[in-house]
């Protein structure tokens, strides 16, 4: 009796559709996909009860490094099946500017105005930590091939655009099959207008171009050519 082999970790969980779990944020010109911490630790504990993550905390039990020029930095650690991924992420503001715990100001060039601007960014409080820490997570169990290809920059996981990519062929083939079945140019004239999103398709087109050539075309479909009109001979007192 054959053994079906199992899936690893990665593979089982780069295959899991996350979209409609994702929410869309705009940053200035950039929009960036958050996916859902509840929903993929649930789901990863879901198909793995033994799963489990840390949050790095200093000596002083915060949950986060401190770089007094640099920033505030989370890190967290997740282990799946005895393999263990660290990840880590800077507390950033809505315009993805690293905070600290205190403000301070950058400075940035305004292309419309043509002049320098300031700008500051607030100090970092333990909701940006929080939010920090949750986002983190996310991006660790990425790691592990869940919502990967969000940060791909990908719409769908490798499977479903796989799955996607050989029905579009399917449907292509089976399309060319039905013109190349036709018995008449009624029946060919049928497909075409049934597979609208096929017509602009180059292998669709010359299949139909081909079938077209063994039917005859109906009388009259030739287009009449126009005599020219004379032009009328003008008239001499």
């Amino acid at each position: 009796m054959a053994t079906t082999e199992k899936k690893s970790v990665f593979d089982t969980l780069y295959a899991i559709n996350a979209n409609e779990h994702t929410e869309k944020k705009k940053q200035g010109s950039v929009e960036l996909t958050y996916l859902s911490w509840a929903w993929a630790w649930a789901e990863v504990k879901k198909l793995y009860p033994d799963a489990s993550y840390t949050i790095y905390k200093d000596e002083q039990n915060r949950p986060y490094i401190e770089d007094p020029d640099f920033g505030l930095m989370c890190y967290t650690t997740v282990t799946i099946e005895g393999q263990t991924h660290e990840m880590w992420l800077p507390v950033m503001n809505g315009a993805n500017k690293a905070m600290r715990r205190a403000p301070y100001e950058y400075t940035v060039y305004n292309s419309y105005t043509k002049t320098f601007e300031k700008k500051t960014v607030e100090a970092a409080t333990m909701f940006d930590v929080n939010k920090t820490i949750m986002r983190c997570l996310v991006k660790n169990l990425a790691m592990f091939g869940l919502g990967l290809y969000i940060y791909a920059g990908e719409d769908l996981p490798e499977d479903e655009v796989n799955e996607q990519k050989q029905a579009a062929v399917s449907a292509l083939d089976n399309a060319i099959a039905q013109v190349n079945a036709a018995k008449n140019r009624e029946e060919m004239t049928k497909v075409w207008n049934e597979h609208k999103d096929l017509q602009t398709n180059a292998k669709f087109k010359d299949a139909v171009i081909k079938a077209g050539a063994k039917f005859p075309k109906p009388k009259g479909a030739e287009p009449k050519q126009q005599q020219p009109q004379q032009q009328p001979q003008e008239q001499t007192k």
